[in-house]
């Protein structure tokens, strides 16, 4: 939230809006690829939506 509605200045109904793949697009467009994450691995995630399920 910090970065899309601060530092973007994105409206709240725009960043609501996006989906993370565009999110993501936005961030690289602005600042470059940069130190990216790899992805989740698919246990982790799992592990997490057993966690999280909400």
């Amino acid at each position: 939230m910090a970065m899309g509605l601060g530092v973007l200045s994105l409206p709240p109904s725009v960043f609501w809006a996006l989906t993370p793949k565009e999110l993501d697009a936005t961030l690289r467009g602005r600042f470059g690829k940069g130190n990216a994450m790899a992805s989740l691995p698919r246990r982790e995630f799992d592990a997490l939506m057993q966690q999280y399920p909400d």
